[in-house]
């Protein structure tokens, strides 16, 4: 039976979950992920789950924090002066705010941290620190 190598393109169902067993993300309602190994479009440890398993193979595997989105770092959190944000918006925590940069791209944040005269912004994934386990069933090689 052929098995998944580097640079395989492959559709896999997945369900991805916190260690408290809370699901963060799954495909069994929708359509498989469909992926070409090899070009860092997945986290580290995902795509060494998926090498070597079979057609039709099920199993769960456990990724560490640093195979993951990373740990979370420090200095990717920013004071914002609340006269910087538009009038219409009232930050809360958890809230997510975007930001365009110069070259035209946006940056994802979370509101860390509220106080009278300015909000910390949180620019870490929001799965950063975290272990994570996924059960995967590899439905297609291609």
């Amino acid at each position: 039976m052929s098995q998944v190598k580097e640079n395989d393109t492959v559709k896999v169902h997945y369900t991805g979950k916190l260690n408290n067993g809370q699901i963060f993300d799954s495909s069994l309602e929708r359509e498989p992920l469909e992926i070409t190994l090899g070009q860092g479009m997945l986290i580290p440890g995902f795509e060494k789950g998926i090498i070597s398993m079979e057609l039709n193979e099920k199993k769960t595997i456990n990724i560490p924090a640093a195979e993951a989105y990373g740990d979370v770092q420090e200095n990717m959190f920013h004071k914002v002066q609340r006269d910087q944000l538009p009038q219409e918006i009232t930050p809360e925590v958890g809230m997510g705010l975007a930001s365009k940069n110069p070259d035209g791209s946006e940056v994802q944040f979370r509101v860390a941290e509220v106080n009278d005269d300015y909000i910390i912004v949180d620019a870490n994934h929001p799965l950063a620190g975290q272990d994570l386990t996924f059960d995967l069933e590899l439905i297609e090689i291609k």
